[in-house]
């Protein structure tokens, strides 16, 4: 049996509208009536981190206008109900998983696939986006599928793990993760300055991995969960009649601090901070970078992967690690010695630690 599983490739996509812009100068707007709330929140959104957010909608011509998006379906005052953003998520995620895909795939024998794990947060049906990536990428029909739903932000580090231990009991498992999330189905009309800041983070994208025995790439060395107490509050995602509700605290970054200061022990396994060369953390948001680094005592450039992701694309839940380790295998040296961080729903910390190996 092998002792290792590898990330042999990574390859990811986004939409190609590109609406950070766009979505900042309309949330604004929702905040007409206050001009000093507007203010903060202009100031606050400039200081993001953010550069380029990407959605599968157009967006209409003014941000200012009747409807958000090109199609009219955003309109204000109607924004579309759970059902329709569904409907859209079906219609677009196939899509955009299948971008990643073909590129993760270029060249592999796809009838060696034995197993597919998808993860989302962002829509749901079913038949789902598994049959519709196995149908629209040419999987073989007996390939076993695993779905990971609703854990977010780190729901690809889950997929990871369970990709370990598939290739951990079977030597000759080549194993296909997608991260697909559509983010911005969720937008809202609101004029609360919290919620504004926090879909202001969000984007479009999705990631495809191959994981198998091979040894080249990233080689999965162990993972460790921390659920941090009392904090269930800070972070959620449940389904409401106009989409999905994300609230994501601004004590979140708190949380995570004094948590990392107590558990980064366990989750480096006997390991000291210095020994580690590669740091893949979540850009959950640029206070949760800040977060991380002072309770590590890291040096800027050590999440400079992690920023570059946040600036060029936001968050894209769990499709948004996957974006950070595409990079460190593109930039490639070898035994290097890695950890990977997200968080989600809980408050939890899904931690992995990794090294780099041979190349492909």
């Amino acid at each position: 049996m092998p002792s290792h599983a590898y990330i042999n490739t990574i390859a990811t996509a986004v939409p190609v509208h590109d609406v950070h812009s766009f979505f900042l100068r309309f949330a604004s707007s929702q905040l007409a009536d206050d001009s000093r709330l507007r203010e903060v929140f202009n100031r606050m959104a400039e200081k993001g981190g953010i550069e380029h957010r990407f959605s599968c909608f157009a967006p209409a011509a003014d941000p200012d206008g009747a409807s958000l998006d090109a199609a009219g379906m955003f309109r204000r005052g109607a924004f579309p109900s759970t059902a329709r953003r569904m409907q859209l998520f079906s219609a677009q995620a196939p899509a955009l998983a299948q971008k990643s895909v073909e590129r993760a795939l270029l060249g592999e024998d796809r009838e060696r696939i034995t197993h597919l794990i998808v993860t989302t947060c962002t829509g749901y049906s079913a038949p789902g986006l598994d049959l519709d990536i196995i149908a629209r990428c040419e999987l073989p029909g007996s390939i076993e599928r695993t779905t990971v739903g609703f854990m977010g932000c780190y729901a690809a580090i889950t997929a990871l793990k369970l990709a370990r231990h598939i290739v951990r009991s079977q030597s000759e498992a080549r194993v296909l993760i997608v991260n697909a999330e559509l983010c911005t189905l969720h937008l809202k009309e609101s004029a609360d300055l919290e919620e504004l800041l926090s879909f202001c983070l969000w984007g479009d994208g999705a990631a495809a991995a191959l994981v198998s025995a091979r040894p080249t790439g990233i080689g999965l060395d162990g993972f460790h969960a921390v659920a941090i107490p009392d904090t269930r509050a800070l972070m959620t995602w449940d389904i409401g009649d106009d989409g999905f509700n994300m609230v994501l605290s601004g004590r979140v970054p708190g949380a995570i601090h004094h948590a990392l200061g107590a558990a980064i022990g366990g989750i480096l396994d006997g390991r000291r901070v210095a020994d580690i060369d590669l740091w893949a953390i979540h850009p959950g948001g640029r206070s949760i970078l800040g977060a991380v680094e002072r309770a590590l005592d890291l040096a800027p450039d050590d999440l400079s992967h992690s920023r570059d992701v946040l600036r060029a694309y936001g968050n894209m839940s769990s499709a948004t690690i996957m974006f950070v380790l595409e990079r460190m295998l593109r930039g490639f040296s070898e035994n290097c010695a890695g950890c990977a961080m997200a968080f989600g729903p809980g408050l939890t910390a899904e931690t992995m630690l990794f090294h780099t190996a041979g190349a492909a």
